[in-house]
C-alpha cells in the first residue's frame, strides 16, 4: 500500500478532490460537513492501475488547525499538494510547504483544483515556483475539477506514476507507530490508527507503548484483518494490555529495544529560535524550552519524553508567531549534563562535526557503551564488544588497560604480602561499571586468581625471602619435615607469608600452615615405592621420615593427586601414576 498526505490551504478543494479519487468522504464530523471545513484528519482510500491500494491521509488547511495537520503529514512520504485555481497561493500554502520542507517529504504532486471557476495556469506557475525551492524540488502538476470531471484521471495517472518511483520502504527496520487516533469497540476494546512509515506488525507481536508493554490481538488495513501490514500502510490495532485513555494521539509503538524515550536532546537548528517552541514527529507535539549551545547547536528541553534516534528530523513550530521555524536535525537522543562553566561551549565543540549516526564518534564522547543502547538511540554497531555487550573507544580501553597495570602495582607496593586487589576493588578503582569489563582488561603479566588481580611474579619481599630460603635449606636436608610452629614463628614467617611464597612458586601448600619444597608428590611416591605394598600410616610415616603430624595430609594430598589409593583397611597403596 502507498499513503499519501493531501496538504495546501483549501480545505473544500482538499476534501472534494479525495471524494472525487476515492468514491469515500475523508470528512468526518458534521461540523466539518456543514462549514465545508477540515477540522481533524480525515482518510479513504482507492486503487490506482499498476500501483495497487493508496490511502489518503486528508490534513486540515486552517491555520488554527495546524498541529493537527502536521500530525497527519508527519509519518506520510509523499504530499498531494492542493491549491486553487481562484485562489492561488495562499499564506497557509507557505506554512504547510514550509512544514513538508522540515519534515524532508521529497515525493509530491501539485494539483490546481477548481479548474472550472478560472484558468489554472496562473495558480500552477506560483505555486511550482514555491515547490521548486522546497524539498520536493520539480513535481508534476496537475489541474482538475471535482464538478466536472476534469483532469481527474490525469490526476490518477501522474500520482500513480509517482508513487512507483517511490524507494522500497525497510520492511525490516524497527517499528515506530505514531498514534493518530483512539477509540474503543465494543467487544474488542482499544483500537488505535496511524501510518506505519517503516517495518511491520502483526497479530501476537509486543510492542511498547511508554513504559508498559501491549500485545497486538488484531490488525486491519483498509478495514480488512490482515495477519500482518507492513510498510507503508495505513494500519488499525487492536491493543491488548492498555485502556484507550491511556494512549492518545501523539503516542508512539515501538518495538521493544529500539528508540530512546527522552526528554533531553542536543540539536542542530536551521537558524535563530525562541527560547520556547513546539517539536513536532510523527504524530507528537511537545513544547520545549531551548538553551543554547554554540552557534547552531542547542539543548532542547522537552515537556514531554519523545521516542528519538540520532537522525531524526524534528518540526519546529513558534506557537506564538504561528510560524514553522524549520527542521532540527537531532545529534545525542542522551546528552550529558551541563554542569560546569563553560560546560555548554565545551559541548557544542563535541557537537560540531556531528551530522547523524556514527559509532566511532558516539564511542569516542561516551567512551564506554552497551551495544544495546547504542541500537535503541539508532546508532549501528559493529565490530567485537570488548567485553559481554560493552563497547569501548579504543583509546579509553587502552588507557584503562595501562592503569589497571598500575593499580596493580600500587597495591602490591602497599600490601607486599597480600596477592593483589580483588576484582570489585579493581572495578572502583578503574571507574568501570561491570566486573566482566576487569577481566577482559587483563593481560599478561597480569592475571586473575581466585577472584584478585595479580601480576605474575616471583619475587618476594626481601625479609620473606631470607626466611623462605632457610626452609628449603632444612627441607633440603630432611624433604618431609616441615618447619613447625617454633621455626615458623623465628622465622616470621606467619599465614600471609607463606601464602606470598606458596603464589610465588618457592613453597607448596600441604596443609594449613605445612608446607614443603615444590615437588613433594613426586619425591614422597618415589620414596614410597620403595615400601612393601599396601602399606600403613605408620610404615609411610618411617620411609618419609617425618612426623604423624605431616604424613596424614601428605598422603591425604597423594589421595586427591590420583597417586595413592586407599583400602578398606585404612592401608594405600600407589597407584603407578
Amino acid at each position: 500500500m502507498f499513503v499519501v498526505a493531501t496538504a495546501g490551504h483549501v480545505d473544500h478543494g482538499k476534501s472534494s478532490l479525495v471524494r472525487a479519487l476515492t468514491g469515500r468522504d475523508p470528512d468526518r464530523y458534521a461540523e466539518e460537513k456543514r462549514r465545508g471545513l477540515t477540522i481533524d484528519l480525515g482518510y479513504a482510500w482507492t486503487e490506482l492501475p499498476g500501483v495497487g491500494a493508496v490511502a489518503f491521509v486528508d490534513v486540515p488547511g486552517h491555520e488554527r488547525f495546524v498541529p493537527t495537520m502536521l500530525a497527519g503529514v508527519g509519518p506520510v512520504p509523499v504530499a498531494v499538494f492542493v491549491v486553487a485555481a481562484d485562489g492561488g497561493w495562499m499564506p497557509q500554502s507557505a506554512e504547510h510547504l514550509a512544514a513538508l520542507d522540515a519534515l524532508g517529504v521529497r515525493h509530491g504532486v501539485l494539483v490546481v483544483t477548481r479548474a472550472d471557476l478560472a484558468d489554472p495556469e496562473p495558480a500552477r506557475r506560483a505555486a511550482l515556483a514555491e515547490l521548486r525551492g522546497s524539498s520536493l524540488g520539480d513535481v508534476p502538476a496537475v489541474a482538475c475539477s471535482v464538478v466536472t470531471g476534469a483532469g481527474l484521471e490525469d490526476v490518477r495517472r501522474v500520482l500513480a506514476d509517482v508513487l512507483r518511483s517511490l524507494p522500497a520502504p525497510d520492511a525490516g527496520a524497527p517499528v515506530r507507530f505514531w498514534v493518530d487516533r483512539s477509540f474503543s469497540v465494543t467487544g474488542a476494546g482499544t483500537v488505535v490508527t496511524g501510518t506505519l512509515p517503516a517495518g511491520s506488525i502483526a497479530v501476537g507481536d509486543e510492542l511498547v507503548l511508554g513504559e508498559r508493554t501491549v500485545h497486538v490481538r488484531g490488525v486491519q488495513s483498509l478495514e480488512q484483518p490482515v495477519e500482518r501490514a507492513a510498510a507503508v500502510a495505513r494500519v488499525a490495532l487492536n491493543l491488548r494490555g492498555v485502556d484507550r485513555r491511556d494512549v492518545r494521539r501523539g503516542d508512539a509503538l515501538l518495538t521493544p529495544g529500539t528508540h530512546l524515550p527522552t526528554d533531553v536532546v542536543d540539536v542542530r537548528v536551521p537558524g535563530e529560535v525562541p527560547a520556547e517552541l513546539v517539536v513536532h514527529l510523527g504524530s507528537a507535539a511537545v513544547p520545549a524550552r531551548v538553551r543554547p549551545l554554540e552557534g547552531d547547536l542547542v539543548r532542547l528541553q522537552l515537556r514531554t519524553a519523545l521516542p528519538l534516534v540520532v537522525g531524526d528530523r524534528l518540526l519546529l513550530r513558534d506557537p506564538a508567531r504561528h510560524e514553522v521555524l524549520g527542521a532540527a536535525a537531532v545529534l545525542d537522543v542522551d546528552p550529558p549534563p551541563l554542569q560546569r562553566r563553560g560546560a555548554a561551549r565545551a559541548r557544542a565543540a563535541e557537537l560540531a562535526d556531528v551530522t547523524g549516526p556514527d559509532l566511532a564518534g558516539e564511542l569516542r564522547r561516551r567512551r564506554l557503551v552497551r551495544g544495546r543502547r547504542l541500537r535503541a538511540m539508532g546508532v549501528p554497531v559493529a565490530g567485537t564488544p570488548v567485553a559481554g555487550d560493552w563497547y569501548a573507544d579504543p583509546d579509553f580501553w587502552a588507557g584503562r588497560r595501562e592503569q589497571l597495570r598500575t593499580v596493580v602495582r600500587a597495591f602490591a607496593a602497599a600490601n607486599p604480602l597480600q596477592p593483589g586487589p580483588s576484582l570489585e576493588q579493581t572495578r572502583r578503582l578503574l571507574g568501570l561499571p561491570d566486573l566482566d569489563l576487569v577481566t577482559a582488561l587483563v593481560q599478561d603479566p597480569l592475571r586473575v586468581r581466585e577472584g584478585r588481580v595479580v601480576e605474575r611474579t616471583d619475587d618476594l619481599p626481601p625479609a620473606v625471602e631470607k626466611s623462605v630460603a632457610a626452609v628449603l635449606t632444612d627441607l633440603a636436608r630432611e624433604p618431609f619435615l616441615a618447619p613447625d610452629v617454633e621455626r615458623l614463628r623465628d622465622l616470621r614467617l606467619g599465614r600471609s607469608e607463606l601464602a606470598a611464597a606458596v603464589r610465588a612458586g618457592r613453597l607448596e601448600r600441604v596443609a594449613e600452615g605445612i608446607v614443603l619444597a615444590p615437588g613433594f608428590r613426586d619425591r614422597a611416591v618415589e620414596a614410597l615405592s620403595r615400601v612393601p605394598q599396601p602399606f600403613s600410616t605408620s610404615e609411610a610415616r618411617r620411609a618419609l621420615g617425618t612426623s604423624r603430624r605431616v604424613a596424614v595430609p601428605l598422603l591425604e594430598a597423594l589421595d586427591a593427586a590420583g597417586r595413592t589409593v586407599r583400602d578398606a583397611d585404612d592401608r594405600r597403596r600407589l597407584t603407578g601414576r
